[in-house]
């Protein structure tokens, strides 16, 4: 059952995984495998610390920070606009990376655009940017029925992306992340998401094409697949099915986030999604104390998590 010690692990969860993989973004998968990351290191890509996150993890502290005072659509996307125009909840004060797709939804919030209709719905609108920092929904969703976890779950997908693709990637990770607390062993998860999220999506009204395109999660057994069949790009499928195969073919926090930042390509997007579920899974205790230590801005990570679970339980 959803208890306190998840937020935290769910957030920090998050952020160790994003601060391994910004040093070697956008490296290729051959060159990590003559050269893998083992451990938290600094600068590389972007030229910043050691225990640096990116976007990931800021915008899913955005969302996090207004969930603390309940679920408004426009206090999260003027959240979102704090940060790109003045860099709230950045790790040391500058903001270093953001997705094309996020950037562009960001400045139709600024100028006014209604939060659930600023991000793009077209087929090419379907990175990973909203996948990356919805986790913290599934603390207010939790105790809904499944068809408003959907519908609040589309809603803060579309602040950025609006494709329906993005949205039942985001969905099928919430279900994931929720099973995860309620107890349910991650293989057990995965053969109930099975089951469970195609019959969910008809009774939506989703088109079976989009429903298809998750075939490999929902009809095959993707730990299963050699790692040339998995890729770990910016399209939010590809995110998705790369955390999955690295939470399920790994049995730590430790081995599960450095395993996705080895996928390489986005490699700090691929590791905070599975560390979001990593943590969940095995704990904030789990996670390397050596890594924490490094982490920018470890402390109001924690007061936030903290805030977040008096938020939660007041609603």
């Amino acid at each position: 059952m959803l208890n306190k010690n998840h937020y935290k692990a769910a957030l920090f969860g998050i952020a160790i995984g994003d601060a391994l993989g910004v040093p070697v973004e956008f490296s290729s998968r051959a060159a990590l495998e003559n050269n893998p990351v083992r451990d938290m290191v600094g600068y590389g890509t972007y030229n910043v610390p050691a225990g640096t996150w990116s976007d990931d993890s800021s915008l899913t502290f955005c969302l996090a920070e207004a969930l603390t005072e309940g679920f408004d659509l426009q206090v999260i996307g003027q959240n979102f606009v704090r940060w790109y125009k003045d860099n709230y909840w950045t790790p040391r004060g500058t903001l270093f990376d953001i997705g094309m797709a996020t950037q562009r939804a960001i400045l139709r919030l600024a100028q006014g655009e209604y939060p659930a209709s600023a991000g793009g719905s077209d087929e090419n609108d379907n990175g990973n940017g909203s996948l990356m920092r919805i986790l913290p929904l599934v603390f207010y969703v939790y105790h809904k029925p499944v068809h408003q976890r959907y519908e609040l779950i589309q809603q803060v997908s579309a602040i950025t992306h609006g494709h329906v693709c993005a949205v039942i990637a985001c969905f099928y990770y919430l279900e994931f992340a929720k099973q995860v607390m309620e107890g349910y062993d991650k293989m057990e998860i995965y053969s109930n998401l099975q089951r469970d999220i195609p019959a969910h999506l008809s009774q939506l009204s989703i088109p079976p094409q989009e429903i298809r395109r998750f075939d490999r999660l929902l009809r095959g057994k993707i730990q299963d697949l050699d790692v040339q069949q998995i890729q770990s790009s910016g399209y939010v499928l590809h995110t998705l099915e790369a955390s999955i195969w690295c939470l399920l073919t790994t049995s730590n926090y430790q081995d599960a986030v450095l395993k996705a930042v080895n996928q390489g390509n986005d490699t700090d997007t691929t590791a905070a999604v599975t560390g979001g579920l990593a943590g969940l899974l095995y704990g904030y205790d789990a996670i390397p104390e050596h890594w924490l230590a490094q982490l920018a801005r470890k402390d109001d990570i924690e007061d936030l998590s903290e805030r977040l679970v008096k938020g939660i339980y007041r609603k």
